[in-house]
């Protein structure tokens, strides 16, 4: 009897998953990734920018910093979630197949890929924050406090695309009907 060699973790044999997939969950979580940036960013602007020096800047000029940086993010961020999916597409750690032989995430893969993408957005969300406030506490305190929320809107983003079948098939294979 001839033993079944070990499946690697990166390889030919991975499924792969449709790259419309990933599109379309990196637009959807730049949906909710930017509102909530929006949001935050104003909020942090308004209560702590005059801790940092940012007393004189108005209501409409906190509105409009925190803006540019949503919407500047929202090019970043969809090029870096879209990286970061396709990753993860190629590493098979805690994903099983179901009954019908479509891929199903773990919790523990859930939440370690919400970790390793907050990880880099954070980066990113604070080199913006720097960029439009020339503050680096303002740029640390968005990023900090945006740990927090996005953590959460993440994971729960992630386990709403796990119950999602749309552009994963049977083996891995791509499914000639999804483009």
């Amino acid at each position: 009897m001839r033993e079944q060699p070990e499946r690697p973790i990166f390889g030919p044999e991975d499924p792969r998953l449709d790259p419309l997939r990933s599109i379309a969950k990196a637009i959807s979580w730049r949906v909710v990734g930017t509102i909530d940036t929006l949001v935050l960013s104003f909020v942090v602007l308004s209560l702590l920018g005059p801790f940092f020096g940012l007393d004189e800047v108005s209501a409409s000029g906190r509105a409009k910093t925190a803006a540019y940086i949503a919407l500047t993010e929202v090019a970043t961020k969809l090029t870096l979630y879209f990286l970061h999916e396709r990753l993860w597409s190629r590493l098979q750690w805690d994903r099983d197949l179901d009954e019908e032989g479509h891929h199903r995430d773990g919790r523990r893969r859930s939440a370690t890929k919400t970790a390793t993408y907050r990880v880099l957005a954070s980066l990113d969300t604070m080199l913006l924050g720097f960029i439009f406030t020339g503050s680096l506490a303002t740029a640390i305190s968005i990023g900090g406090f945006e740990v927090f929320t996005k953590l959460t809107l993440y994971f729960f983003h992630e386990r709403s695309w796990a119950r999602i079948r749309w552009g994963i098939t049977p083996g891995g294979t791509r499914d000639s009907s999804c483009g």
